[in-house]
C-alpha cells in the first residue's frame, strides 16, 4: 500500500525522519478537531464510528503500534498480532469515555511513540513484521511508522465529515 485512495495519503511521501513530528503533532490536532463538532458522541450513522470513536481508536492505535516496533526491534521478522479494533470499541466502551482523558491518553500515546521512532536507524527501520491488515503481508518498521501516520490522518478527516451542527 503507498497511496489510499480515500483520503489521499501518500506513504513514501513521508520521510523516516518525519515521523516523529508527525506523530507528535496529533494530540493537539485531534484536540482541535474534536472540539470543532457539537456532539462528539453522536454517531452519522448506525455502522460508522463517532468522533470519540475515532479519537480512542486512533489513541491504541498508537499504544499497540508501539507495542508492534518494539516486539519487530527484539524479534525477527515477528507476527504482530490483530487489535480487533472493533471489538476493542466495544469492550472498551469507547462511546462512554471522558473525550478529554481521551485526548491527554492520545497526546501521551502519540508522543511515546514519536520518540520511540526519532532513535530508530536506517538498520532499525528496514527490519520487518507480518502485519494482519488488510492482509497477512511483511512490511517494514519505516512503513509501521508511514501506516501509523496515515491512521492519525484518516481518521481526522472521518472526525471531519462530522457536521459541527450536530446536536
Amino acid at each position: 500500500m503507498d497511496l489510499c485512495e480515500e483520503c489521499g495519503f501518500d506513504y513514501p511521501g513521508v520521510a523516516a525522519g518525519a515521523l516523529p513530528e508527525r506523530l507528535s503533532a496529533f494530540g493537539p490536532r485531534y484536540a482541535t478537531a474534536l472540539g470543532a463538532v457539537a456532539d462528539p458522541r453522536r454517531r452519522p450513522a448506525a455502522r460508522v464510528w463517532s468522533p470519540l470513536e475515532y479519537t480512542c481508536h486512533v489513541r491504541d492505535v498508537f499504544r499497540v503500534q508501539r507495542e508492534r516496533l518494539a516486539l519487530g526491534l527484539r524479534v525477527d521478522a515477528p507476527e504482530f498480532v490483530p487489535m480487533g479494533r472493533d471489538e476493542l470499541a466495544v469492550s472498551a466502551a469507547y462511546n462512554s469515555q471522558d473525550p478529554a482523558v481521551v485526548l491527554r491518553e492520545l497526546a501521551a500515546a502519540g508522543d511515546a511513540l514519536a520518540a520511540a521512532f526519532a532513535v530508530l536507524d536506517e538498520a532499525d527501520l528496514e527490519r520487518t513484521g507480518v502485519y494482519p491488515w488488510p492482509e497477512r503481508v511483511e512490511r517494514t518498521l519505516l512503513w509501521l511508522g508511514r501506516h501509523t501516520v496515515h491512521e492519525g490522518e484518516h481518521h481526522l478527516m472521518d472526525i471531519g465529515r462530522a457536521p459541527s451542527t450536530w446536536a
